[in-house]
């Protein structure tokens, strides 16, 4: 059983990280000090809701009907591309970030937990990996293994989102520099551009295999 935990865990993780645009999200509100606890949290039982609705048996029934998985991926592709030419636009601007004692808490709680909300729903890209890939990978195992598995990976959502935040805070110092902000910015652009192009490719695979075109 120990195995099966450790397998949730470890894919879990995996396909959190690959969550680029939620990630930045919790990343930057963390090196601003903004709701340390309450954003993480959000983000994090988000996760519970959405991978025990996949591995409870609905990711596998959106997996078998590929014409909703290609408009699904092609979705989260241009959520992907729009988050990152935002991170562009950062990048060329004149703008840093402003970390300090005094900057936790200016946007009021339910502000940021709508901005959370929103950066995690409205992401396709996290149904496709929360839902469908989970979802699928979990119904391989029977019974109580199955919400083994599932433990493991919503304990490495917990451990993530809330040591991805304190990271931030951490970084914070230094990027509150004006250069190495929009070096960030640059960096994540062509991060969040690379995954919306693989995103992108496997929709259009998709989209073949179903026919729709």
């Amino acid at each position: 059983m120990m195995m099966i935990w450790l397998t949730g865990f470890g894919t879990g993780l995996g396909l959190i990280v690959a969550i680029g645009a939620q990630n930045v999200f919790v990343l930057t509100r963390g090196m601003r000090g903004d709701h340390p606890v309450a954003i993480p949290l959000a983000c994090f039982l988000s996760d519970v809701v959405l991978m025990t609705l996949g591995v409870g048996g609905l990711g596998a029934a959106f997996a078998s009907d590929r014409t909703a998985l290609a408009l699904a991926s092609a979705a989260g592709a241009l959520f992907l591309a729009w988050y990152g030419l935002r991170s562009l636009r950062a990048a060329f601007g004149n703008g840093a970030l402003v970390a300090d004692a005094d900057s936790s808490g200016k946007e009021g709680l339910g502000k940021a937990l709508a901005a959370t909300m929103a950066v995690t729903l409205l992401n396709p890209h996290v149904y496709l990996d929360g839902v469908v890939l989970m979802g699928s990978l979990g119904s391989r195992f029977p019974g109580n293994e199955r919400w083994s598995f599932l433990g493991g990976a919503l304990c490495a959502s917990l451990l993530w989102f809330f040591g991805l935040s304190l990271f931030g805070r951490i970084l914070a110092p230094v990027l509150s520099r004006p250069r190495t902000w929009r070096i960030m910015q640059a960096g994540i652009c062509a991060l969040l551009w690379f995954q919306a192009a693989g995103l992108g490719r496997f929709a259009v695979s998709r989209f073949a295999a179903s026919r729709f075109f």
